[in-house]
């Protein structure tokens, strides 16, 4: 059988994700402490998980509508009005997903066909240039950088549309630098894409980890809801990643589009886990904060540590990770994660799965304990000793 004439030819070019890589190495290690992956190291709520073991009890286990349960849209709704002075309508505008990744794979498959270029604005989480490539789209690369807050300007904007540009995906607070947009940046993009026939995804799973001041989405700007779909999901703040619950809001056609894609593919997401939110979204507010606290006493402590072993690091105002520069040694991103990781049994991250702007850095998440994160830059600050001195 001759299997690379039956598979996909664009699936088989697509590259491995550059996360998973060193995780799965370091799976088959010994005393490997890892800071690779985005996963908070909080249980999730005991109220949430209560309310799921009340609908398993009960036997609520069958399907839901497409959509969702039509109360956690309603609370969808509620939340996304409290948090971010956004409106939406449960019926027609919400659609509860399986993750904030199958919400972003919706929003681009729903859009999307062969030749539309899509604006990525990198360093970025992994996913969104395999899915536009999938749908025979192009991606292109948006590069940010340390010196302007790895933000997004309108001048790097402008400077990538052309005739065939039919989305923007925003993803802040970033994934990997920790970067987050104000309102005065924000409002420099969407004047920008106002005259435009130009949507926007944006990503704000990380909006509730925002640690100077209030996240701001982009909808929430005048002329801007209308052309923007906000996907989000219970994952990162309500400590959540196995339950396997997103959303997305957005104008009624486009989610009308994106529900039939659903329909199809995944019918609805995990009952149990669309229980469990509707208490996450009524209850869970003194959980939430608990655990933004906590990051930001990390945040801090990692920042000053990395700072202090002569990595010099981007200060994030968002999510839980850092992305120390690691040029100074004279390594690629790759080959400093994989000499770290074999010499010294720490795991992280090369900067370059992120986008090519992300040569020169490593992804470092904070999503573990303080001893966790001591222990780790103990080690690190070892492993940079030793290259000066032409150990490793």
């Amino acid at each position: 059988m001759d299997y690379g004439k039956i598979l996909s030819k664009r699936v088989q070019e697509l590259k491995p994700s550059g996360i998973r890589k060193f995780f799965d190495i370091a799976a088959n290690m010994e005393n490997v402490i890892s800071l690779s992956i985005g996963e908070p190291d909080f249980k999730t709520p005991w109220a949430v998980r209560a309310a799921a073991i009340e609908t398993l009890e009960k036997g609520r286990t069958t399907y839901t509508a497409n959509s969702g349960l039509a109360n956690l849209r309603l609370e969808i709704t509620r939340y996304m009005a409290r948090k971010f002075g956004l409106s939406y309508h449960p019926e027609d505008e919400t659609l509860v997903t399986v993750g904030g990744s199958e919400a972003i794979d919706l929003c681009i498959r729903a859009m999307i066909e062969p030749g539309d270029e899509v604006l990525v604005v990198e360093p970025c989480f992994v996913a969104y240039a395999p899915i536009i490539e999938m749908m025979h789209g192009i991606p292109v690369s948006v590069e940010t950088v340390a010196e302007e807050g790895f933000r997004l300007t309108a001048a790097r904007l402008r400077a990538k549309l052309t005739p065939k540009t039919k989305l923007l995906v925003l993803p802040y607070p970033n994934n990997p630098t920790g970067a987050i947009m104000r309102r005065e940046h924000l409002e420099e993009i969407a004047e920008v894409l106002r005259s435009t026939n130009i949507m926007v995804l944006s990503d704000e799973i990380y909006a509730e980890l925002t640690y100077t001041g209030r996240h701001v989405s982009i909808a929430s700007l005048p002329g801007m809801r209308e052309r923007t779909v906000v996907v989000n999901g219970f994952s990162k703040a309500f400590s959540m990643t196995g339950w396997r619950l997103g959303f997305a809001c957005g104008p009624a056609p486009v989610m009308k589009q994106m529900i039939k894609i659903h329909q199809y593919a995944i019918m609805c997401a995990p009952t149990t886990s669309q229980y469990a939110a509707i208490e996450a979204l009524r209850c869970c507010e003194e959980d939430i904060q608990n655990m933004v606290e906590e990051y930001d006493m990390r945040r801090r402590f990692i920042v000053d540590a990395f700072n202090k072993i002569g990595l010099t690091c981007f200060e994030p105002e968002g999510a839980f990770y850092i992305f120390p520069c690691i040029r100074s040694t004279g390594l690629s991103s790759e080959d400093f994660c994989e000499r770290l990781l074999f010499s010294k049994q720490v795991a992280v991250v090369p900067g370059s799965a992120f986008g090519n702007c992300g040569e020169g850095y490593i992804r470092v998440s904070y999503a573990y304990s303080i001893k966790h994160i001591t222990e780790a830059v103990k080690r690190i600050s070892s492993f940079l000793s030793e290259l000066k001195g032409g150990n490793p």
